[in-house]
């Protein structure tokens, strides 16, 4: 149920390679440095960038490739190493830090911050989100204000849980597996160990921890009182 395969159409991003071998699709974030370390090292032998001239206003690292057609704000800042795609929207005050690997046409928004991640073509973050330690499929889309925690407040490795059963994933850090065309409301929590299937959706203020099945939702039963003003006198 943790498969690559299960969660994320492969022929939606240039990199399948980095699951190659693996059976828990959370094994991949450990390769993700060094993947990127090696495809931008070839591609800075193949043909030298000058993509700091392409976007003025934005700060750019050396180690940041960034595909045809994408756009970056003035403000944003991409530290790198990082590999963006074809005709992607980096919007003002975006911060990507190191390894992240984004695919084509996808949106990352104003004060989203992604760290050790990778977004499959069409994944969404378009506004105030944090994406750390965690991979996004094909067409997810995270509301505004949803946080994606990587760091257990407790010691020890991240552990996925689901009903009675725990899997350790060996990892200190790590966010969420967030299935194709996946849907997080806004302000909402994914915990640590988070997986969401498929098509699944999450509804606004939920904090999350746990495996939602494919096409499952996720709310919460609070009720909200409605109750009359009382009219202030004159």
């Amino acid at each position: 149920m943790f498969r690559p395969s299960d969660l994320f159409d492969l022929a939606q991003t240039d990199h399948p390679g980095l699951f190659d071998g693996v059976t828990h699709a959370w094994e991949a974030l450990q390769r993700i440095g060094a993947y990127l370390e090696k495809k931008i090292t070839a591609s800075r032998a193949e043909a030298p960038s000058s993509i700091q001239q392409s976007h003025p206003g934005a700060i750019i690292g050396p180690d940041v490739l960034i595909g045809d057609g994408s756009e970056v704000e003035p403000g944003a800042m991409i530290k790198g190493p990082a590999l963006i795609g074809r005709n992607c929207r980096i919007r003002h005050n975006a911060y990507i830090r190191e390894n992240v690997i984004i695919g084509n046409d996808c949106v990352v928004g104003n004060a989203s911050e992604l760290k050790n991640a990778w977004m499959f073509n069409g994944a969404q973050a378009p506004h105030y989100n944090y994406i750390g330690d965690s991979i996004l499929g094909f067409g997810a889309h995270l509301g505004a204000g949803v946080k994606i925690s990587n760091l257990r407040l407790l010691p020890g490795n991240v552990l996925v849980v689901s009903g009675k059963m725990k899997w350790d994933t060996g990892l200190r850090k790590m966010g969420a597996l967030v299935g194709d065309r996946a849907e997080v409301g806004c302000n909402a929590v994914l915990n640590p160990g988070s997986i969401l299937g498929r098509g699944s959706l999450v509804y606004p203020n939920v904090f999350w921890r746990g495996v939602l099945p494919a096409n499952g939702i996720a709310k919460n039963k609070a009720e909200v009182l409605v109750a009359s003003r009382e009219s202030s006198s004159s």
